[in-house]
């Protein structure tokens, strides 16, 4: 995709140009916070350098600082967590508008194959044979239902 084209809800429904657009933003924004977490860490090592200012209570420079450069920690939080929202809208697309129809129509066909009577293909053995049973535990089971 060229740099004049723009991304549209056409692009995002598909499973391949989801994962492009997943690994561009990816590739855009983990360096964007890498840099603003490092240039939080060196503002705040310059805040705590600082010296009190007149009238300061004791520690309240220290508090002053902390408070100060919370807000660029929490910038490179958000960028971080932009990335973690694309990974979970991509995953919750795909389960409910890929995987979902595809699962009803499984649904539909066992109920289908089950109002006519007919046990599915993979619980079916070789017809005309009759499936051995395990005796194992003999009769101290024999008195449960299932669901008991």
């Amino acid at each position: 995709m060229s740099s004049a084209d723009k991304w549209t809800p056409d692009h995002l429904m598909d499973p391949a140009t989801r994962a492009i657009h997943l690994e561009q933003r990816r590739a855009q924004l983990l360096p964007l916070a890498d840099d603003v977490r490092r240039l939080a860490r060196e503002m705040a090592e310059v805040l705590k350098e600082m010296q009190s200012i007149e009238g300061d209570f004791p520690g309240q420079a220290r508090l002053r600082a902390r408070r100060v450069g919370k807000p660029l920690f929490k910038a490179a939080d958000d960028i971080e967590q932009v990335i973690s929202d694309l990974v979970s809208f991509n995953a919750r697309y795909q389960k409910a508008y890929e995987e979902l129809p595809v699962s009803r129509e499984e649904k539909r066909r066992r109920k289908a194959l089950a109002k006519a009577g007919q046990p599915e293909a993979i619980e079916s053995g070789p017809t005309g044979t009759v499936p051995a049973q395990k005796q194992e535990f003999g009769d101290v089971f024999d008195g449960l239902k299932r669901g008991a």
